[in-house]
């Protein structure tokens, strides 16, 4: 029985052996790494990471895709459950893992933050997502695409983007091009921040309202402004990562 992709899921499949061959090798996986592939579909790039390491398991929602998988791959670890609501430390007991996935475009926020809450076992990730989305995560201050994501990824890892994916390489064929972005959790700058609790609040209402002033913006969290030697009249677009960071240094509450 021939199993088309569901709309449902945001599946789109991919198609070309030597993309597929490329992202793997890109990834430079070594016989002893713990990887975590997401939504392998049907195994296109499993079968290439399963020549580099048998310490693979792929996490796919779909029963139908996990059934190929098992027929395909016999040996191979299938866990039938949604990534976002899987506990990723049963998969890091021994040491850290690395993750690796073409994700859906319409998750990819959430992937990317869950991610983030678990750096702390994960020593690097390669994902492929929708291009414009890589470029919001790389985003430099000062353009419209730079928000909270952008400053969350870039504190907490250090992204680099790599190749383009047309969309002729999937089946069906999206509307937008792909990008494989690159997350290393163990260059992270976490360690200049105070209370990394706070930081993340602070980015986020600084957020909350682009268009107002980081006065305005800041006003619910009844902040002692006073304390910081800056100009409350910018936007939270026009600071840098290190911005914030000594900004929510200085205004932390003590």
């Amino acid at each position: 029985m021939k199993i088309y992709p569901k709309k449902s899921l945001g599946q789109n499949y991919l198609i070309d052996e030597n993309i597929c061959r490329k992202i793997v090798s890109t990834f430079n996986i070594e016989p002893n790494d713990i990887v975590i592939e997401i939504g392998p579909g049907k195994g296109a790039i499993t079968k290439f990471i399963l020549e580099k390491t048998n310490n693979l398991r792929v996490i796919e929602l779909d029963s139908n895709n996990c059934a190929i998988l098992n027929s395909k791959f016999p040996e191979l670890k299938i866990i039938n459950k949604d990534f976002l609501k899987i506990d990723l430390t049963e998969s890091a007991s021994e040491s850290k893992i690395r993750i690796i996935g073409n994700i859906p475009y319409n998750i990819t926020s959430e992937i990317v933050f869950k991610l983030i809450d678990n750096r702390n076992i994960i020593t690097d990730s390669q994902l492929m997502i929708q291009n414009e989305v890589a470029k919001r995560l790389t985003a430099n201050h000062g353009s419209k695409e730079y928000g909270i994501p952008s400053v969350f990824v870039q504190v907490f890892s250090e992204p680099k983007m790599l190749f383009k994916v047309p969309g002729s390489c999937f089946f069906p064929k999206p509307k937008v091009d792909s990008r494989i972005i690159y997350f290393d959790f163990s260059k992270s700058t976490e360690n200049k921040i105070s209370d990394v609790k706070f930081f993340k609040r602070f980015v986020k209402t600084a957020f909350s309202t682009r268009r107002k002033t980081l006065k305005n913006s800041l006003g619910s969290m009844n902040l002692e402004l006073g304390k910081a030697d800056f100009d409350f009249t910018r936007r939270a677009e026009s600071l840098s990562v290190d911005d914030f960071i000594e900004l929510s240094n200085t205004l932390t509450p003590i």
